[in-house]
């Protein structure tokens, strides 16, 4: 990607599993290279998120978890992924996630994104 672009509903390809050589892809929903990246770095990849309850977000959390695995196995760990939150989500969710070392942006709090260098 060319500094400063951005997609929408990206497939990356990661390994299946550490120390294999098996790959799929997985949909991001949001990948940018931001202006200030250097040739080789790796671009911010934001999921969306949106719950209408507690219940869904509990059962899904596993989901966020894997990918993230995935692509710690494949491009190491200064992969950036976080989560664009709207909606219902407790302690036990964001628990979860960042154990997994996920961080999030609040819907609400927009200028977070800041954060990441964009």
């Amino acid at each position: 990607m060319i500094a400063g672009t951005f997609s929408f509903h990206t497939n990356i390809s990661v390994l299946v599993a550490e120390g294999t050589e098996s790959t799929i892809n997985i949909p991001v929903d949001v990948v940018i290279f931001p202006k200030m990246a250097k040739k080789g770095d790796f671009p911010l990849l934001i999921e969306a998120k949106s719950a209408g309850d507690f219940t869904n977000v509990n059962k899904r959390r596993k989901e966020e978890a894997v990918k993230m695995r995935q692509l710690k196995n494949t491009y190491g760990g200064a992969v950036s992924y976080s989560l664009f939150l709207c909606g219902y989500f407790d302690t036990g969710y964001l628990g979860y996630e960042a154990a997994e070392g996920i961080d999030w942006i609040w819907e609400h709090r927009i200028n977070d994104l800041e954060q990441l260098g964009i």
